[in-house]
């Protein structure tokens, strides 16, 4: 009896052990770049933090995986966002942000992909992204030089350099983290960041600045 009970609890720990081990379903590149610095001195950090910053553009690309069974590999989605105060102010003593989301979909995808890929980036943005209002399929060049990451529709541009300044004389430092959740991110320089769409009521074109992110996610 001793023997069952002991056996039954070694191969509990094997399958909990199997299950914490279970790798990532989906994985691949992500971009983010908003309208306000994430690497600065105390003053600018202060000046944005009521008045700019509501703005952004987040972006992935899968490299390989599935969601809920669904093949996802080298498709890519594009959300630009836009809220009522600072995206990150909350890092440094404000409320949460929450969003409205233009969603712009990778249009290779098929119905059941789209489907999975909103679901993503739904999760992986948390509670940033209150609503959705529009969703469309899209054309979307993603394209890694080595040196910088471009992705674009017809209705944005991102472009980030893979390199910046960390230069900090006059207080400058990282101030914020990536709007959503990521595996690892380095700061990236901004040479385009722009929204011309309508579904947001906003737009904007805010380039050459230390305010993006580049790196990988899993989901």
């Amino acid at each position: 009896m001793m023997k069952k009970i002991a056996l039954s609890a070694a191969l509990s720990s094997l399958m909990f052990v199997s299950l914490a081990a279970k790798p990532p379903s989906v994985t691949g590149t992500y971009l983010e770049a908003r309208t306000a610095e994430v690497f600065a001195g105390a003053c600018v950090v202060n000046s944005e933090g009521g008045t700019t910053g509501r703005e952004a553009l987040l972006a992935w690309k899968v490299d390989r995986g599935q969601v809920n069974g669904v093949t996802l590999d080298g498709l890519a989605v594009v959300a630009a966002i836009a809220s009522d105060i600072n995206l990150g102010i909350h890092e440094i003593g404000g409320e949460s942000a929450t969003a409205r989301a233009a969603i712009y979909v990778d249009s290779r995808a098929n119905a059941a992909q789209r489907k999975a890929l909103v679901t993503m980036v739904r999760s992986l943005s948390g509670s940033l992204i209150d609503s959705v209002v529009q969703e469309t399929s899209a054309p979307i060049q993603f394209a890694d030089n080595g040196h910088q990451i471009t992705v674009s529709t017809d209705t944005l541009k991102l472009a980030v350099a893979k390199h910046l300044n960390h230069d900090a004389s006059c207080g400058n430092k990282q101030w914020f983290n990536p709007l959503t959740r990521v595996d690892r991110a380095e700061m990236g320089t901004t040479d385009q960041n722009e929204f011309s769409g309508a579904s947001l009521c906003t737009k904007w074109s805010d380039p050459n600045k230390r305010s993006s992110f580049f790196g990988t996610f899993s989901y």
